[in-house]
């Protein structure tokens, strides 16, 4: 005997879901919360669509969905039943949590994979709940609309034509005036950061970077066998004395930069200091690889190198990973006609033509009117939770480089205090004893040219507003101003925030 229910299902179609993704995130529940258990039969498909007012072909499809995800399973003859699961979709079966290993492996590979680490303060993408899912989902019904013959071949070179356009129409309103065919899209901003790498540099060759950088910069660099030499990142931007000194002293070809919002300290060049990075650049004619993935996040009139050379010795790189999602994979490089057909070439070389079918979604996001009130929204979000969280990290024994204008990272370390050992700082050893407590950590090595351990800690402000966070550095705070073993116990007593005694936090 089938079991009998109802779902209340929403006809408008301002409501966002299809009557069929509606019937199917509905079942889903009942049989995640085991409202639906394994074996019980499901009303025919005729009878489920006379209960609920809908057409036989949309309970159909329904059904055929939730046979594919393993909810349903189909006999002729029989009908729908609950299918015998052993965890609800997407889940594993609960297991005792081991902290991972922390390693350069984890970080480039299975952080992006691994679900278990509960509070993510060193992440490098923001919630999802932060992302423009509205806009994302209305881009994909739009997709589905598009005939399969216009996506059925590889697409151009330089990526679907329609973003190069929108992308190109952008840049002009920061005073970049460029044409579609200086724009060439990538999967990801990280791929054309590799693409540019491969064009013009070769083995052998020394490149500058920030001290830190971008750490996953770091690991293409080296994988081409390139010298790689750190130039110190202060408040106000790049040291330029360090600059000019390192640029006579080693010869470098390039020199990779992020402009506004740097990953992993949070800053911004100042006016002063991008003219002057770009005096040095054209005095040593030393090229310029401009990483402005942050931009859109940014406080208006912020500077951008590519626009004040006019893509003579920058090379442009960009993406939508902050702003729409990373999981499409979507980014671009702007560069002179020469440069943007040159790269083009290694993109075909090395990968074929990235995807229309997500440059196509990334379009209509864009497009559709809602993308520019959402970065907007997202721009003052994050200046808010900047504050927020800077503020945290004073109060909290932690010492903040600076205060961000805003975008994702803030970049701090803890408070020396009197007396306190040096080697409890380390930021390797924070960050190994914080995964032992459910904490992720990224400790100053990720972003170091030379990957030697330090203090510093990179935190994503839209993840860190955790209060376990600050109470595993309130017991480190203790453990240093009231000594090893009973002090940090002490502390988190004071504190009214005892663990039992295997989740103490210590340092030895």
């Amino acid at each position: 005997m089938s079991r009998m229910f109802h779902l209340e299902l929403v006809r408008s179609r301002r409501s966002g879901d299809t009557l069929t993704e509606q019937i199917v995130a509905g079942i889903a529940s009942l049989v995640d919360r085991r409202v639906l258990r394994a074996g019980v039969a499901l009303p025919s498909v005729r009878r489920f669509a006379q209960q609920h007012g809908v057409s036989t072909f949309t309970v159909a499809e329904a059904y055929g969905r939730l046979t594919a995800l393993g909810y349903l399973s189909a006999r002729v003859g029989s009908g729908y039943t609950v299918a015998h699961r052993h965890a609800p979709a997407g889940q594993a079966p609960a297991a005792r949590w081991e902290a991972p290993g922390l390693n350069a492996a984890w970080l480039l590979s299975d952080v992006f994979a691994d679900h278990s680490v509960p509070i993510k303060a060193g992440a490098g993408w923001l919630p999802g709940d932060w992302l423009n899912e509205e806009g994302l989902h209305q881009a994909m019904r739009a997709a589905a609309r598009v005939p399969a013959a216009q996506v059925s071949g590889y697409g151009h070179p330089y990526g679907f034509a329609a973003l190069r356009e929108h992308i190109a129409a952008g840049l002009s309103q920061y005073g970049m005036p460029v044409q579609a065919q200086q724009v060439v899209l990538t999967q990801g901003a990280t791929q054309a950061l590799d693409l540019v790498v491969r064009t013009l540099l070769r083995p052998g060759d020394t490149v500058l970077v920030e001290d830190p950088c971008y750490c996953n910069l770091l690991q293409i660099l080296r994988l081409a066998g390139l010298q790689v030499v750190g130039v110190r990142r202060t408040a106000s931007g790049l040291d330029t004395d360090a600059l000019d000194h390192a640029i006579r002293t080693h010869a470098p070809r390039a020199l990779f930069v992020n402009t506004v919002l740097q990953n992993p300290t949070g800053g911004t060049l100042t006016s002063m200091n991008a003219h002057r990075v770009l005096q040095l650049a054209e005095q040593y004619r030393l090229l310029v690889v401009e990483d402005d993935i942050y931009r859109e996040l940014a406080p208006p009139g912020s500077p951008m190198l590519a626009a004040m050379d006019g893509l003579s010795h920058v090379i442009y790189v960009n993406g939508f990973s902050k702003t729409i999602t990373p999981s499409l994979r979507v980014g671009y490089l702007a560069a002179s006609p020469e440069l943007a057909k040159a790269l083009a070439r290694t993109k075909m070389a090395v990968g074929l033509t990235s995807s229309e079918v997500t440059e196509r979604l990334v379009y209509s996001v864009l497009t559709s009117g809602h993308y520019g009130r959402h970065v907007a929204a997202l721009a003052e979000r994050l200046r808010a939770q900047q504050d927020r969280i800077t503020e945290k990290m004073e109060a909290h024994g932690l010492e903040v480089m600076l205060r961000p204008e805003g975008g994702m990272f803030a970049w701090a370390r803890m408070r020396p205090e009197d007396g306190a050992e040096q080697a409890a700082l380390s930021g390797n050893r924070l960050a190994t004893l914080a995964l032992e407590h459910g904490i992720w950590l990224a400790p100053g090595s990720y972003f170091e040219p030379e990957e030697g351990d330090s203090p510093w800690i990179r935190f994503n402000v839209a993840t860190s507003d955790e209060p376990a966070l600050w109470r595993f550095f309130d017991a480190l705070r203790g453990r240093q101003t009231q000594g090893a073993g009973a002090g940090a116990e002490a502390e988190s007593v004071s504190r009214g925030t005892r663990a039992p005694r295997a989740g103490m936090v210590r340092l030895a």
